[in-house]
């Protein structure tokens, strides 16, 4: 457990103040240092127009960098995409399939990393699902359900009902060794656990920046793999996607040669902006001790879930586990979920499971506030 001061970080969540706010894994609540982001934003806007577009470009490419080194790769292998979903469906709906081709996909799983690929059946693409183990997914029941032709594996880092944590090493080298490209919706885990595309073998990674991020709604990342980008068209582009952005007399249609083809048109600068802001102040923190403090919030969660009797439906087990703890409560659980809002204590209800999913800047106290709701329902 990490001994690390995270009571400095509190003060920057002024929603602390008014609730336990545990439902991180849905939208999350602004730093002040966000809103500052943004508020300085708007008063360009305001006071100063175009003339400031060089400094809100110059930011642009600074955000691009940190998004890079959050996930482990390289600026120039990022995009900026308006949430999960995009950035999947640019991947499914670019890559130069063939009829016949099958794409491994993990089953159930959040509708963002199943519809994309769906849409591909039309075009000849058939799914191969791998069912989930109580939520976990096994290497061994990945290699169970290849058969020739596929092509990639698609799978949620973490899975959004249960928190299991996949082992996303030791499936980039199963891909590896059979040459299938790696997909991951990374959601529910950026921000919350390390992620490294480069050790784990991914090559094309999606995630949006409301949950675990701390950013806005609207505004997330795209990584590809430099070294297979030329697999995948961009099935929108626009002035933003060619080499000579600012030629506008002279058309020369040449895609850029980076991940910033895949953004045709002006960016949503105000959540690239929130995303900058969100990102350094994780990276202040870091996400090691991030995710060692969400791990021993949850552990007081399970502890006090235990003493109750409840049953802990997400993995406990530290290799499998992350920032999601869902558990089967007493009673309606919808109704709880209503009563713990009234009470000042946000989660989520899912599948008849509630979800906590606590961040860094929460303490004993939230916990504590929980508890005492969910004893007096």
């Amino acid at each position: 457990m990490t001994n690390f001061n995270f009571d400095r970080f509190r003060s920057l969540f002024p929603i602390a103040e008014e609730y336990s706010f545990l439902n991180h894994a849905a939208i999350s609540p602004w730093s002040t240092r966000v809103s500052r982001a943004v508020e300085g934003l708007m008063l360009e806007f305001q006071k100063q127009g175009s003339m400031a577009y060089p400094y809100w470009m110059k930011r642009v490419g600074e955000v691009r960098e940190l998004f890079a080194s959050i996930v482990g790769a390289e600026p120039h292998e990022i995009a900026f995409v308006s949430n999960t979903s995009e950035g999947l469906s640019l991947v499914a709906s670019g890559f130069k399939w063939k009829a016949g081709d099958k794409v491994l996909i993990s089953m159930p799983d959040f509708p963002a990393n199943i519809y994309p690929w769906m849409n591909l059946e039309p075009r000849g693409v058939e799914l191969l699902p791998v069912q989930r183990r109580e939520g976990r997914l096994e290497v061994e029941d990945m290699g169970k359900a290849l058969s020739p032709g596929t092509k990639m594996v698609v799978l949620s880092s973490v899975d959004f009902a249960t928190g299991f944590y996949c082992d996303l090493e030791s499936i980039g080298e199963f891909c590896k060794e059979r040459g299938l490209l790696f997909c991951v919706d990374a959601i529910q885990s950026l921000g919350a656990i390390p992620m490294d595309v480069k050790k784990f073998g991914i090559h094309f990674l999606a995630a949006g920046g409301q949950k675990w991020l701390l950013g806005a709604v609207g505004c997330g990342g795209l990584y590809v793999d430099a070294r297979v980008i030329d697999l995948i068209d961009p099935m929108v582009v626009g002035w933003r996607s060619v080499t000579r952005e600012e030629d506008f007399f002279d058309i020369h249609f040449e895609l850029k040669p980076n991940a910033s083809r895949f953004e045709p048109g002006t960016l949503n600068l105000l959540g690239v902006y929130a995303l900058g802001a969100a990102i350094e102040l994780l990276l202040e923190a870091g996400i090691e001790e991030i995710k060692e403090r969400i791990f021993q919030l949850n552990d007081q969660v399970i502890d006090g879930l235990r003493r109750r009797g409840l049953e802990i439906i997400s993995p406990i087990g530290y290799h499998e586990r992350s920032g999601i703890l869902s558990f089967k409560p007493n009673g309606d659980p919808k109704a709880l979920f209503i009563h713990l809002a009234k009470n000042g204590v946000v989660v989520s209800e899912r599948n008849n499971l509630i979800r906590v999913s606590p961040h860094f800047y929460n303490n004993e106290e939230d916990i504590q506030k929980f508890f005492t709701a969910l004893d007096s329902f």
